[in-house]
């Protein structure tokens, strides 16, 4: 008898302790992300590929368990190469709004986001005595998982950046966000 209501004791406090783990968070969230990000650019002349350490500042409305609304600060450092024996350097930023979608799995959720990105690139190589600037509005979208409990989410993300005249930009990053209920 006593095994018993040991047990049964035991098994009703892992239950509680997984309750809120297991809920989804809606409200307002705030938070950060830092990865490895990509500029690429393939022409005929010109090979250009750089990677940089990016980061993000997130700030997002979960109003419903599967659907919230999220915008971003994102910088996708400076990144450089060489280019017919010159040094080139990026560096692009931009601010972000995406509607991301969700898959709740018990404590873990896979998300996937669309949405726009107004963006600003600089291009730089001093030894030709370039330097240029370029703007614009374009595609943004991706994919990740993230693990909750309570009002804490770890999350890791691979997100493009759909950025006209570049063949790829993109990054991968691992963060966290905290819920205000």
């Amino acid at each position: 008898m006593r095994k018993t209501t040991f047990a049964a004791a035991l098994a009703a406090a892992c239950g509680l302790l997984s309750l809120p783990a297991l809920a989804a968070d809606n409200g307002i969230y705030l938070g950060a992300s830092v990865g490895q990000s990509s500029v690429q650019y393939d022409d005929l002349n010109l090979n250009f590929d750089a990677s940089a350490t990016g980061f993000k500042a997130i700030a997002g409305w979960r109003f419903l368990d599967w659907l919230s609304v999220e915008g971003n600060y994102v910088d996708l450092g400076s990144g450089d190469d060489n280019v017919a024996g010159e040094k080139v350097k990026s560096d692009v930023n931009g601010v972000s709004l995406s509607a991301v979608g969700f898959v709740p799995i018990g404590p873990v959720d896979l998300f996937a986001r669309v949405g726009a990105i107004n963006w600003n690139a600089d291009l730089e190589a001093p030894g030709l005595g370039i330097k240029g600037s370029d703007d614009g509005t374009d595609l943004t979208y991706g994919v990740g998982a993230q693990f909750r409990v309570w009002s804490l989410s770890i999350r890791g993300e691979y997100e493009i950046f759909d950025i006209s005249n570049a063949d790829t930009v993109d990054m991968f990053s691992i963060g966290v966000t905290w819920t205000f209920l």
